[in-house]
């Protein structure tokens, strides 16, 4: 593993980790300041304030206790992008779920300038299209 790959590999792992302490704060200093993030039901958040704010319910223990654990890690080193598979586990009063999913991380530097987010469903989203 190059150098380069194994800092995109801890980059990514740190970043999960972040949200596994579900602080707001960590999780926002991986960000560049102009990033932009599409999440897996299709919104798409553009800048700091508006990343901010969608990951706000997830971390804010409003949807229990979250955990992602890591499953797969690939990167394109030259174009500085990642793809992390993940089960994300939440356990809101006991109840413990899981749901599968991917995200695709592309870094400018230390920074991600862009997060895909990818999750499995039971009813496939579909864009009706223009």
């Amino acid at each position: 593993m190059s150098d380069h790959h194994k800092h995109l590999y801890n980059l990514a792992s740190e970043f999960s980790d972040a949200f596994n302490r579900q602080n707001l704060d960590d999780i926002m200093t991986f960000f560049s300041q102009n990033a932009v993030f599409e999440d897996s039901s299709g919104g798409r958040h553009e800048g700091k304030d508006a990343i901010r704010a969608s990951f706000k319910t997830l971390v804010d223990g409003g949807q229990g206790k979250i955990r992602f654990d890591l499953e797969d890690f690939f990167a394109e080193v030259d174009t500085q992008k990642v793809m992390i598979s993940w089960t994300l586990n939440t356990n809101m009063e006991g109840d413990w779920k899981k749901r599968r999913g991917m995200d695709i991380l592309r870094f400018s530097g230390d920074k991600i300038v862009e997060k895909l987010a990818y999750t499995k469903a039971e009813v496939p989203l579909i864009d009706d299209g223009p």
